[in-house]
């Protein structure tokens, strides 16, 4: 049985009513596989953003379960074995006090990942809702949220963050925090700018001018069609937020001793790089290669996927 349904008022004032049928989801699958396929397609021709892909799969799945790569513990040591090169038992070679790098860098990947992770989900958070009210409410409100995000910008992301974690003390959750802050002003300005240009589209006027309220149409029109940007610049910073954290574990602020973080890692082999320079080429390797993957698949998302046929 066929039903004619509006989802919308707005769909209705600009024509755009279609008949539904019950039951008719699998009407949907041909272009669902049809997208699939484009998908797959478009990964396939592009080598680097495979490997950039393969990369980030690799870092989640070592964040969550290590012991699929490594059976060492990262903690232990063996002072006979101290300072061995890269080898078949040792990958990544071993520190100073005999403990394995490769099976640190493994673990220490858990920590970086949480803190990347916790500094985006802040900063998407924080950052798209002051840009949202900001660019919806209007008035007033947009004037006195901006130069507050002006303020914010003007201030070296990094320095800000020293600061923050100073306030804030020592510890992954903290500096997480502190690198997530320093980054709001910028998903402020993108969420302002797409939900401004949403809120003039065609459709969101014939919305309103419907009677649709407020918060129905910042839910069903705004948010959905102002996402997609705040989306791609949430992977952008997820590989900047990789090198701030990393930063501040090199300066001391991370977790503390023995815990095998990425940046900490770095700052305990710069001591031996005159005869033990894998100590922090490698776990520095490490971080590029992540860093280098997130922005690849963040200029995938950015351009390359809405230009293809």
């Amino acid at each position: 049985m066929s039903q004619s349904l509006v989802d919308d008022p707005a769909e209705a004032a600009l024509g755009l009513a279609r008949p539904v049928e019950a039951g008719s989801g699998s009407g949907s699958e041909p272009g669902r596989r049809v997208d699939v396929r484009r998908l797959l397609r478009f990964v396939v021709r592009r080598p680097g953003l495979l490997l950039s892909i393969v990369v980030l799969v690799l870092v989640v799945l070592a964040s969550f379960w290590p012991d699929l790569f490594t059976s060492q513990d990262p903690l232990k040591g063996v002072p006979s074995q101290n300072f061995r090169g890269p080898s078949g038992s040792h990958w990544f070679g071993t520190d100073e006090l005999g403990r394995d790098v490769f099976s640190r860098v493994v673990h220490g990947a858990q920590l970086s990942l949480k803190a990347t992770l916790i500094a985006v989900l802040v900063a998407f958070v924080v950052g798209g809702l002051l840009g949202v009210v900001a660019g919806f409410v209007g008035r007033w409100v947009d004037d006195v949220l901006m130069r507050f995000v002006d303020v914010l910008l003007s201030i070296p992301a990094l320095f800000m963050s020293l600061a923050l974690v100073t306030a804030l003390g020592y510890g992954t959750v903290k500096v997480a925090v502190a690198v997530g802050i320093a980054s709001v002003a910028s998903f402020a300005r993108v969420a302002r700018a797409e939900v401004l240009r949403v809120r003039q589209a065609v459709f969101v006027e014939a919305s309103r001018a419907s009677g649709t309220r407020w918060y129905s149409v910042l839910g069903r029109h705004v948010l959905p069609n102002a996402a997609g940007p705040v989306i791609v610049l949430a992977t952008l910073d997820f590989g900047s937020s990789i090198l701030a954290v990393s930063a501040l574990s090199f300066l001391g602020y991370g977790a503390p001793p023995p815990a095998p973080e990425w940046g900490t890692l770095i700052s305990d082999g710069r001591n031996y790089l005159a005869n033990a320079w894998w100590l922090t080429a490698l776990p520095g390797l490490a971080i590029a290669a992540t860093v280098l993957a997130t922005n690849r698949v963040a200029r995938a998302l950015d351009g390359e996927w809405s230009r293809q046929p």
